[in-house]
């Protein structure tokens, strides 16, 4: 989401979740090494332990999107990414739109994605790192349903406020999270608070990311009721539109409550929603389009 109802986190704060994240990660990677080589030299195993492996295999996240699928979309960002690095919208000559997700997961995410998976729509959902310690199952079913999960940093901070430095590893540590719940890596990030810069275009091309904003905001964080959100997001409903709404960062219950009828709507127009790698593939963006500019005034 590009604004929410709280100060950003002050350096201090971020550095110490840094640090703190860092040690999980290492600890992860140790883990998944010892298990490997465990796994090679001992190839007897007890009953119980091979039923503990399966238990944890069965804990990965897997997609559900086919690998022919997934590689083609992975080649439609690569094309998109050859001409801008960021995108508003798709194209404006197909059926599809994309509906998107920021701040997650919370204590909404399963219900929301279980609603959409009655809906039979995939969605994007940009997640931010350090609520996986917390939510990861909500990112999880995501990932089984066929969602597809972005970069929203690690701590949600501005930024455009950060060095160099700092930005590489709010982009990195939350990729680190996503691939250690089994996800396959993230190519698509959105800057929190609409903040960033000539620095953040740059770590996004080493990082082989694609900028995503949006081009109609429901402002479903302020809760403006059910029907506020349903028809803040009918209203931007066109082919190519990307449609902001969260799964997390506070109640989600109207949003939750929304879903039905907003797609009801959308598949009304003519319409459907897919995923922004989907919408990538079918309408991607035409070249020439102005690069955005930061939405937060930096």
């Amino acid at each position: 989401m590009a604004i929410r109802g709280q100060e950003p986190p002050s350096r201090r704060q971020i550095f110490w979740r840094r640090r703190m994240v860092a040690i999980v990660v290492a600890l992860a990677l140790l883990a998944l090494l010892i298990a490997a080589v465990s796994s090679h030299s001992s190839p007897k195993r007890s009953s119980g332990a091979s039923a503990a492996q399966a238990r944890a295999r069965a804990h990965r996240a897997v997609s559900l999107r086919p690998a022919a699928a997934h590689q083609a979309e992975e080649r439609a960002i690569d094309h998109v990414l050859s001409y801008t690095p960021a995108i508003t919208a798709g194209g404006s000559t197909g059926k599809e739109l994309a509906l998107t997700f920021d701040d997650g997961p919370g204590p909404y995410t399963v219900q929301l994605v279980s609603e959409l998976n009655r809906l039979h729509v995939h969605a994007t959902f940009f997640a931010i790192g350090e609520e996986e310690q917390y939510f990861s199952p909500g990112t999880q079913l995501e990932l089984r349903s066929g969602d597809v999960v972005g970069d929203h940093t690690e701590t949600h901070p501005m930024m455009a406020s950060l060095s160099a430095h700092e930005q590489y590893e709010e982009l990195f540590e939350q990729i680190a999270r996503i691939e250690l719940l089994g996800g396959p890596r993230p190519r698509l990030f959105r800057p929190p608070y609409g903040s960033f810069d000539a620095t953040t275009f740059k770590l996004l091309h080493r990082l082989h990311l694609l900028m995503v904003l949006w081009s109609t905001d429901t402002n479903d964080y302020t809760l403006p009721g059910v029907q506020a959100i349903e028809q803040s997001a009918l209203a931007g409903a066109r082919p190519g539109a990307i449609i902001l709404m969260h799964d997390a960062g506070g109640n989600r219950s109207e949003t939750v409550a929304a879903l039905p009828a907003i797609v009801a709507g959308i598949r009304k127009k003519g319409l459907e929603p897919v995923t922004i790698p989907r919408l990538m593939l079918d309408d991607p963006p035409p070249p020439g389009q102005p690069i955005p500019t930061s939405l937060a005034g930096d």
